[in-house]
C-alpha cells in the first residue's frame, strides 16, 4: 500500500509530465532534434560521472549476488556510454513521425479527410537492469512528441540518475521542459503500482522492459494500455533445403551472440529429411560454443552430448547457453510446433526454397519472422528505428520493435467549406 507521501510524489510527477506533454505535442522537428543532439553531447561530456555512478551500482549488484546476466545488462563501459550518445544522435536523424498524413480522401459532398499522426501523450516505462533504457526510452518518446516517466530497477538507479541529468541538460538547452523526461526518484516498489493505475489519468500507455515476472505483473495490473511481450521463446527452423554452412552460422549467432536478449533463439527445429547431414554439424557448433543441448530421444541418439528434453523445455525462455532441439517432418510440422509452444516474438527459417519460406512467413503468427537471418536482429536499431523502447507481441496498435512511429496515435482532420449534414 503506497504511503500518502509516495502517492503525492507520484501524482506530482504525473501532473508535470502531462504539462510537458502539451508543450512537446507542438514542438517543432528542429526543437526536438536540437534537444536530442544536446543530450548526446551532454552524455559524452559527463561520461566520467555516468561511469562512476554505474561502478557503484555494479558493485552493489555483485555484493547482492545478482546473476551474471543481469550484471552484464547493468554494466556500462566507455564504449557503451558512447553507444548511448550515438543512439541519441541516431534518433535525432530520424524523420519526425508527428504530423505525418497517414491517409487522405475526399467525399462526394466535398469534405476532405486526413488521418494525421499525433503523440500518444505520456508514456510510463518500467524497466530493470539496463541503464541505457533511460536514454533510449526518453529520447524515442521525445522524438514522437511524448513526455516520459521512467521507473528503473533499484540496481540501476544511480546510473539512470546520472544519465537523466545529461538528458535534462539537453532539454533545457533546446528550450524544452526538463519535465519531458522524469525518473521516479525512489526504490519503493509501490511506485510501480501507482504508475500501473495511470496516475489519475496522467499516463497514456505503459511499456515494461524486464523479466517475465515484471511483465506479467504489468499486464495483470495495468489500468492503461500496455506495449509488451511476456517472454521471447524464439525458434530457428532448418529446412530440408537449407544450406548447411548458412544454417550453422545463423543458428550459432541466433543462440550464442547474446543469450540474455529477448531475441535469442531458445529452440532449434530441424527437418527430419536432413537429420543425417545437418543435425550433427549444427549441434557440434553449438556445443563447441559452450551451449547445452536438450534434445528428444532421436536427437540424443545422433548426438551423445545432448541431455533429455522435457515437455517444459519447449516453452522455456532460457536466457542462457541452453537450447532445446527437435526433429520435425517438414515446414508444416515446424509451424505447428511454433504455434503450440512459441510466444509470438521472433522466428527464423533457413531455406533456399522461396516458396517454403513464404509459407512459413505467412503462417507464423509472430511479431517478427525472418528468412535466412538470425533471430538476434529482433532489435529496433537493426530495423532502422534508431533504437527501440521494447518489443511488442500484442496485436493492437504496435507490434514488433516499438520505435518512434509506434509511439504515435492519430486523429482525423476534416476540411469543409460550409457543409452541413442533411436532416
Amino acid at each position: 500500500m503506497a504511503t500518502p507521501e509516495l502517492t503525492a510524489l507520484m501524482a506530482d510527477i504525473g501532473r508535470r509530465a502531462r504539462a510537458a506533454a502539451r508543450r512537446l505535442a507542438i514542438a517543432t522537428s528542429a526543437e526536438k532534434q536540437t534537444a536530442l543532439r544536446a543530450m548526446a553531447a551532454a552524455v559524452r561530456d559527463t561520461a566520467a560521472a555516468i561511469l562512476t555512478a554505474n561502478a557503484a551500482d555494479v558493485a552493489a549488484m555483485r555484493a547482492a549476488g545478482t546473476a551474471a546476466s543481469f550484471i552484464d545488462r547493468g554494466t556500462l563501459t566507455p564504449a557503451r556510454v558512447e553507444a548511448i550518445a550515438q543512439a541519441l544522435d541516431d534518433i535525432a536523424a530520424l524523420p519526425d513521425p508527428v504530423g505525418r498524413v497517414l491517409a487522405s480522401w475526399q467525399r462526394p459532398n466535398g469534405l476532405r479527410f486526413e488521418r494525421v499522426a499525433t503523440p500518444l501523450g505520456v508514456i510510463g516505462i518500467i524497466f530493470e537492469s539496463r541503464p541505457n533504457v533511460t536514454a533510449d526510452a526518453g529520447a524515442l518518446s521525445l522524438m514522437a512528441g511524448n513526455a516520459s516517466i521512467l521507473r528503473c530497477g533499484s540496481d540501476a538507479l544511480g546510473s539512470s540518475e546520472a544519465i537523466l541529468a545529461a538528458l535534462r541538460r539537453g532539454l533545457d538547452a533546446a528550450g524544452l521542459p526538463p519535465d519531458a523526461i522524469q525518473l521516479v526518484p525512489t526504490k519503493d516498489r509501490d511506485a510501480v503500482g501507482l504508475m500501473l493505475g495511470g496516475l489519475n489519468g496522467s499516463i497514456d500507455v505503459i511499456v515494461p522492459r524486464g523479466g517475465k515476472s515484471l511483465v506479467a505483473r504489468v499486464q495483470s495490473e495495468a489500468r492503461v494500455p500496455v506495449f509488451a511481450h511476456l517472454e521471447g521463446i524464439c525458434h530457428v527452423y532448418v529446412d530440408r533445403e537449407a544450406d548447411l554452412a548458412m544454417a550453422v552460422t545463423v543458428t550459432v549467432n541466433a543462440k550464442l551472440r547474446r543469450t540474455g536478449v529477448c531475441g535469442a533463439a531458445e529452440t532449434l527445429l530441424v527437418d527430419r529429411a536432413v537429420a543425417d547431414t545437418h543435425l550433427v554439424p549444427l549441434l557440434t557448433a553449438l556445443h563447441d560454443g559452450g551451449c547445452e543441448i536438450r534434445g528428444t530421444d532421436e536427437v540424443r541418439a545422433r548426438f551423445a552430448a545432448a541431455v533429455p528434453a522435457t515437455e517444459a523445455d519447449w516453452s522455456t525462455e532460457y536466457l542462457d547457453k541452453i537450447i532445446s532441439v527437435k526433429l520435425v517432418d517438414g515446414v508444416d510440422a515446424a509451424i505447428e510446433h511454433i504455434e503450440t509452444y512459441g510466444s509470438h516474438h521472433t522466428e527464423s527459417i533457413i531455406t533456399a526454397n522461396e516458396a517454403t519460406a513464404a509459407r512459413f512467413m505467412a503462417r507464423i503468427d509472430s511479431a517478427i519472422v525472418l528468412h535466412n537471418a538470425s533471430t538476434q536482429f529482433a532489435d529496433g536499431g537493426e530495423f532502422g528505428f534508431g533504437a527501440e523502447i521494447g518489443i511488442a507481441t500484442g496485436k493492437m496498435h504496435a507490434r514488433g520493435p516499438v520505435g518512434v512511429e509506434q509511439l504515435t496515435s492519430f486523429k482525423y482532420r476534416v476540411h469543409g467549406n460550409g457543409q452541413t449534414r442533411p436532416l
